[in-house]
């Protein structure tokens, strides 16, 4: 099996992105002042989550989708073990000597609804999956030219499914249809700007990687399946 001096490096900062993106400014709601359209509503953790989207597209570019594969589901892992550990922590009885405003600022924050927490899960894993898939058979597709339609046209897809899953299930019923597809709509197109806007970081980091790794995989007998972690050697 061949040896990587960064993979491992990119596995645990797409971790560390993913975790910080779904824990810091997830509750917090902005807003910016646009031309001819006035104040822009968004959440403020939008900013920060396309960078996973990223970071799955240059994972997938220079090591393979079996490669990425793993990292989403080390991802996923965290994801869980975080819902869980902010489940465990809200949850417990504070002490008389734990300030009552305290507590109430620990549930606003990291007290997350299982209806969100599910949301959330599904919606990431379906929608990185989609991500690397995509740009997988598009570098196929390209023979590994124009990495410029890839990155954008598998973060297209990507976070399409992950905003279609996401909202309806976190938020229906509880916004209204209005509301809720104004927020899937503004959110995505945020998301897919950001990727357009880093392409040329995604040029420069993938280039020099794959310098660095002496690796450009392609796809030709992977096994797509992504409920298996097996590695083609």
């Amino acid at each position: 099996m061949k040896r990587y001096k960064y993979y491992d490096l990119l596995m645990a900062t797409f971790v560390t992105v993913l975790l910080c993106s779904n824990l810091i400014g997830v509750h917090k709601v902005t807003y910016v002042n646009l031309p001819l359209y006035g104040e822009y509503v968004y959440g403020a953790g939008v900013l920060f989550f396309p960078i996973s989207y990223l970071f799955g597209d240059i994972l997938t570019e220079v090591y393979g989708y079996a490669r990425s594969r793993k990292v989403i589901w080390a991802g996923f892992g965290a994801l869980i073990f975080a819902s869980f550990m902010s489940f465990v922590v809200v949850n417990l009885p504070p002490a008389s000597v734990y300030p009552p405003e305290s507590q109430k600022a620990l549930e606003m924050i990291f007290g997350q609804t299982p209806r969100i927490v599910i949301a959330s899960l599904l919606a990431f894993w379906a929608g990185e999956f989609v991500n690397s898939f995509v740009l997988a058979k598009m570098k196929l597709l390209t023979k590994g030219k124009f990495l410029w339609t890839r990155t954008i046209g598998s973060t297209i897809a990507g976070e399409l499914t992950d905003t279609l899953i996401f909202y309806p299930i976190a938020f229906y019923g509880f916004w209204s249809n209005e509301q809720l597809i104004s927020v899937m709509i503004g959110n995505y197109f945020i998301k897919v700007m950001w990727e357009v806007l880093a392409t040329p970081f995604t040029y420069v980091v993938v280039n020099a990687l794959k310098r660095a790794e002496q690796e450009d995989y392609f796809d030709y007998d992977t096994n797509f399946n992504p409920f298996i972690l097996e590695v083609e050697k």
